[in-house]
């Protein structure tokens, strides 16, 4: 029996109650047609300023037998691909199940993954995404990885490794990756910045992204995620890419004069 990984940021970035969570979720989620993705983007702030792009995105997702979702590392815990591969995770919404099939799958086939729990102890950038799943489907497995790495190369062999993994087991599986934009800038800065940054996503085109955050100094927290999210889309057959939404923290607190950019993208 894996352990139980309880929420860290609920009553912080959401709601902490049952009923507060699912009133909140109720006004940031979509009822609409669901579409097959391979994979998405979406943002990980607090609800009140990236719940809006986040619940977009997830609310166009056709239900899957197992999402793997994959943020970037804040706390510096842990190793740099890390993955949560035994358990549960709680959310005041309940509990959803590892697929440790496809976990112990990935680490055995990989020496990049790692299975740990450390870096996932603290980390708020996957334990958001789960409340919106959990809202508007129901029995899905989770795959949780965090990245604390930004080499290239190891992160395109990440991203394959994944969707070949993917393709060996034929799981129904679709891929989030957990990021937000330009931290800290002017809103006009902001959206000129990410809107280099999401053309790169929208090409399909890592290797530009990387460039683009590497030129235009982007402060893009995600951007391995986004990486491996397209190596691996890209492995299962991925052939385009959609904006779904992009705000800004100044379109919910006022301020306009230091932002932070929310994309979200689905790929299909």
């Amino acid at each position: 029996m894996g352990i139980v990984r309880g929420p860290v940021v609920a009553g912080q970035f959401y709601p902490g109650t049952k009923a507060a969570l699912e009133r909140a979720l109720s006004g940031l989620t979509e009822k609409r047609e669901k579409e097959d993705a391979l994979g998405a983007m979406s943002p990980h702030a607090g609800y009140m300023y990236s719940g809006g792009v986040a619940g977009k995105v997830l609310s166009r997702l056709k239900a899957r037998d197992t999402f793997i979702i994959i943020g970037p590392n804040h706390t510096g815990r842990g190793p740099s691909f890390s993955v949560f591969s035994k358990g549960k995770w709680r959310t005041p919404l309940g509990t959803v199940d590892i697929d440790e099939e496809f976990a112990g799958h990935l680490i055995n086939k990989s020496d990049l993954f790692k299975a740990d729990q450390e870096a996932h102890a603290y980390e708020h950038s996957v334990e958001v995404q789960i409340p919106f799943l959990q809202y508007l489907m129901k029995d899905f497995k989770i795959v949780p990885v965090i990245i604390g790495s930004m080499e290239m190369k190891k992160l395109k062999k990440a991203g394959m490794e994944i969707g070949e993994s993917l393709k060996a087991l034929k799981k129904d599986a679709t891929i989030i990756a957990s990021s937000d934009m330009t931290h800290y800038e002017s809103k006009e800065i902001a959206e000129k910045k990410d809107k280099e940054a999401l053309s790169a996503i929208l090409d399909l085109d890592e290797d530009g992204l990387a460039e683009k955050v590497r030129s235009m100094d982007i402060s893009m927290c995600g951007v391995a995620p986004v990486v491996i999210t397209l190596s691996a889309t890209k492995c299962l057959g991925a052939k385009k890419a959609e904006l779904v939404d992009y705000k800004t923290s100044g379109d919910s607190s006022g301020d306009y004069s230091s932002v932070v950019g929310y994309g979200g993208v689905i790929i299909k």
